[in-house]
């Protein structure tokens, strides 16, 4: 068997944030990973994955500010989209 697990120390770690803020860690994260590719679709595309995750996502899971912060996206994201050349 193994004598160190590592599975409850990330538990412990993730256990102090909740849904709300990983997801906006995983769109800052995407949003920077996207960028050397100079495609605005691809950013839009992006935020309105994501706008929609935060919309969707049970207000038990994420509290109501990231639920505006997702339907912003929704808003601004397919702007960006259709006035996108690239």
């Amino acid at each position: 068997m193994l004598e160190f697990a590592p599975l409850p120390l990330i538990d412990d770690f993730l256990l102090k944030y909740n849904l709300g803020q990983v997801f906006v860690f995983l769109f800052v994260l995407s949003v920077l990973a996207a960028i050397p590719l100079g495609s605005r679709k691809v950013l839009s595309l992006n935020a309105i994955t994501f706008g929609l995750l935060f919309v969707v996502t049970p207000a038990s899971m994420a509290p109501l500010p990231f639920k505006f912060l997702g339907i912003a996206l929704l808003v601004i994201a397919p702007v960006l989209y259709v006035t996108a050349r690239t």
